[in-house]
Order: structure tokens, then sequence, then C-alpha cells
């Protein structure tokens, strides 16, 4: 992500290569504005470099000095390229939300005619949108600028800016410690100079105090204003480790790199992720949530079902913005369910699911910040040799049918949190009984039994437990070919999870 200071050089470097046309696209308009005055003022040589704006409701005025209002004669799109057109004065002009009029051919044919003049009069257009789309005609006389978001010392200013602001209003001092003002100031990254102030004023106006219990607040309001495509979801209640029966080989192996993910070991490098295969409903999400937990970061949950579109290049830009999404939330974790179910390639998809595979296995290889990825599969078969290549997860666990000792621990889960009294000698003959259930076929008995006890006026027991057990054909049964296929297929290319 390029830093402010980066974004004034590379801007800098654009406007000076006598580029005609620069697209900008962002969401903080207010700071693109800002940063284009600071560089024509150092750009100018002996004579000032004039800056105008258009905007379709106030038509073109110049805004590096004050010379009146806006010529509200130019605020029709065609009207305002025709007088930049006809002028013979060099400048930037900066035309905002202009991308709803490009469908226009005569403005488009006005634009390249500004464009290919440059070399005679230096008018640079510049086009601030949330996002535009270029007609190819004009691609090769434009180039595109990425702004970058206020850096560390911005945030910091902006946050300070608003105690003061409380400070002045309440008469006294906003009650914080350095650390709570430098997470705050740290979870703001990635948002524009609005959003920043925003944020910090929601976590300092509710009650004249920064504390670390502003800081769960501050992370989900900053997960709803990035979150726009609407395909990921901030799931709230990350589960323990004490709510994950088993597993303890991915425990342990969580636990050594912990410090690597939290910054404390420096030197190591932070874990990309791992990938969970295995049968259905035996915990692999529920790991995705305790890693999580235990890592102490928010967890992002992707649909991918969310995020085909039936547009062409609309399912890719999704996927694009959503971990971009997970990028700016960093640190955190990414869980991504059945990813087996979006990026399974076949003859019908026209390619959709191919470019997907693309441009995520790019982001996994590339990305720089702090994302773990849990990624789950159920069926093995669907999922495409590039992805279970080595070297693409830091590991493949394989998470099996729970063996009796981890049977017995998910009986004791399930039990404390429906406050079902069941005695050492219970767990271990309804673990017995339940040879062969996954951890989730296990809750749901005794969620039956439960409902079974008070449909029949009874307090719920081991009894009532091991009668929707007998009454149950666990999928092991039930699919015992394909689990079979799954277990053989596993056992000399994934490691155990347990």
């Amino acid at each position: 992500m390029p830093s402010s200071t980066d974004s004034q050089r590379d801007l800098g470097a654009l406007l000076k290569s006598r580029i005609p046309l620069i697209v900008i696209e962002t969401r903080d308009e207010p700071r693109a504005l800002e940063l284009l005055l600071t560089l024509a003022r150092q750009l100018a040589t002996k004579e000032h470099l004039p800056v105008f704006q258009w905007a379709v409701t106030d038509g073109l005025r110049r805004i590096d000095i004050d010379l009146g209002g806006a010529q509200r004669h130019n605020s029709e799109p065609t009207e305002v390229l025709k007088s930049i057109r006809a002028s013979n004065k060099a400048g930037l002009y900066v035309l905002l939300d202009f991308h709803p009029f490009m469908n226009d051919p005569i403005n488009v044919r006005l634009l390249k005619d500004i464009c290919q003049t440059h070399g005679r009069t230096a008018r640079t257009l510049v086009l601030i949108s949330h996002e535009i789309a270029l007609p190819r005609e004009l691609e090769h006389l434009s180039a595109r600028f990425r702004l970058a978001f206020p850096n560390r010392a911005e945030r910091h200013l902006i946050v300070e800016k608003v105690a003061s602001e409380w400070a002045k209003m309440h008469g006294g001092k906003v009650r914080t410690d350095r650390k709570s003002l430098e997470l705050l100031v740290e979870n703001l990254a990635g948002l524009s100079t609005g959003d920043t102030e925003r944020l910090a004023r929601k976590a300092i106006f509710d009650d004249g105090a920064l504390l670390p219990s502003d800081l769960p607040g501050v992370m989900k309001a900053k997960y709803e204003l990035l979150n726009r495509s609407g395909v990921l979801s901030y799931e709230y209640d990350t589960a323990q480790f004490a709510d994950l029966g088993g597993m303890s080989r991915l425990k342990e192996w969580l636990r050594q790199r912990k410090p690597a993910f939290d910054g404390s070991a420096p030197k190591l490098d932070a874990p990309k992720g791992v990938l969970l295969l295995g049968v259905q409903g035996c915990g692999k999400s529920v790991a995705a949530k305790a890693a999580a937990g235990i890592y102490g970061v928010p967890l992002l949950r992707l649909d991918f079902a969310s995020i085909h579109n039936k547009y062409i290049g609309e399912s890719e830009r999704n996927l694009r913005e959503s971990l971009a999404t997970a990028d700016v939330l960093a640190p955190c974790v990414l869980w991504i369910d059945e990813i087996e179910k979006g990026l399974a390639t076949s003859d019908g998809d026209s390619g959709i699911s191919r470019r997907l595979l693309g441009t995520f296995l790019t982001w996994l290889a590339e990305k720089k910040t702090k994302v773990f990825v849990v990624a789950t599969a159920n069926d093995i078969s669907a999922l495409p040799p590039e992805l279970i290549r080595k070297g693409r997860f830091d590991e493949i666990f394989f998470v099996d049918l729970p063996s009796r000792k981890v049977r017995q621990d998910i009986v004791n889960i399930h039990a404390r949190k429906r406050e079902l009294a069941l005695s050492e000698t219970d767990v271990a003959r309804l673990a017995a009984a339940c040879e062969g259930f996954s951890g989730a076929e296990i809750e749901q008995a005794i969620v039956s039994a439960i409902f079974a006890a008070h449909a029949h006026d009874e307090r719920p027991g081991a009894v009532h437990v091991l009668h929707e057990i007998q009454a149950t054909r666990p999928l092991s049964i039930v699919m015992a070919e394909r689990i079979g296929e799954l277990r053989a297929w596993a056992k000399e290319r994934t490691v155990q999870a347990d």
C-alpha cells in the first residue's frame, strides 16, 4: 500500500511527464484535491499553474485562488469540455464525478481533442470519482493514480484534532492512555481522511474517553465502511480453544506460530494460513473461529456464493475488493468455508472460476499483510491441483471423525453449554455409543434429547441422549464409500489435525 509521501511523489511524476489525462479512483475527494493544489504550487515555474474544478452542480471555477463564484454557464458536461478545448491557458482541470457522461460519444471526442493538443497547450485533465471506466479510445492517453490513505502520523494528528474538539466543548481532557491511543491510530489504517475522523469521533465523543473497550466498536464500524460489496461477513463470536474438542496437532501448530503473527517474534515470518480438509461436521468451521480467538484478531468470513456475479468481470472485482478489505482490516483471520464451491473449475462456468482461482492465488502469494487464511473443504476431488500444491498454504490438515477421547470432550462441551448434568460414567458411555459420529452429529443428538425430554415434561439426562444417538444414522455410515476415499487420499498427503 503506497504511503502519503509515495503518493505525492508519484502524482508529481505523472504531472511532470505531461500525461494529458490522469484518472484517480477514490472516495477521498477532498484529500485528492488538496494533493493536487499542493503539487500545482510546487510545479509552478515562472507562471502560476492554475487549478480549475468542475462539478455538474456548480460548473467550472478556479480553486487555487479566489476569483469569485463558479462559471455556471459551464455546468453542462459538453459545454465545459468545449470551453476547456477552446482555452489557450495551461493548467489542471479537475472534473469531479464525470464518469456518467463518458457514455456520450461527443464528450469522448472532446476529451480526446483536449488530450491530443496537450503538446500545444498543457491542459491536464484529472478525473476524480469512486469508480471510472475509461472508453478504450482514451486509454492510451491516460494514466491511473492510486491515492494513499493517511499514514500513521496523519492519523495521529486527526485523532488529536478530534480530542481537542471534545476538550474545547466539555472543558476537560479526554481520558486515555498511550497504548489505547496507539491501538486506535493503528486500527484506523486504510480509511479515508473523512472516515478516519468519523470513527475517531465515534470512539471519543461517546463518553469522553479512549479506552481498550472502544476498539471492538471501532473495528466493527470500520468493517461496515469497507465491506461495500457485501460478500464478507464479520464473525463476532470467535470460539476459544476450550470450545474446540480434539485437533491437538492443529492447536499446537497455531500456538507455535502465534509470536510470529502478533509481532512478538519480529524475526519470524508471519504464517500465511492453513487448508483444512475433512469429513463434514467435524469442527473445521469451529477451528477457524478458534484461530481468530487464540490470535485475538477479528474473523472475516468470505462467501464465494455472493462473489459470483452474472456480469462479466464483476465476480473478479468482488473478490479483489474483498481481499483488499481483508488486507486493510489486518491483522485478522480470513475464513473461506467450502472453498471448493467457489474455485472448482468446470466446462460450464465460462472461465469465471479459473479467473477467480488466479486472482486468489496471486493474492495469497504476494500478500504482505497479516491476514491468516483458514480455508475449509469437504470434497477434495473438486479442488483444483494449483490450490493444494505445496507452498500455497503453510500446511494442509485432515480433520477426521473424532476418536473416543475427543468424543468425550465434545459431549462434555455441549452438555455444559446447555446445563445438562452428566456424570463421568455417562459421558464415557455416550462417547462409546456414538462411534462414527461427527462433532456436529453429537451436538445435534444432545439438542434433540433436550427437546424430547421437554416434550415429555422430563428432566433431560443421559438416557435421552443415548436414545437420540441410537436413532441416528451418522454420515460415516450413510456415505461410507465417499468418506473412505477421502481418508485414503489424505493419509499420505496431509497432516492429521489430531
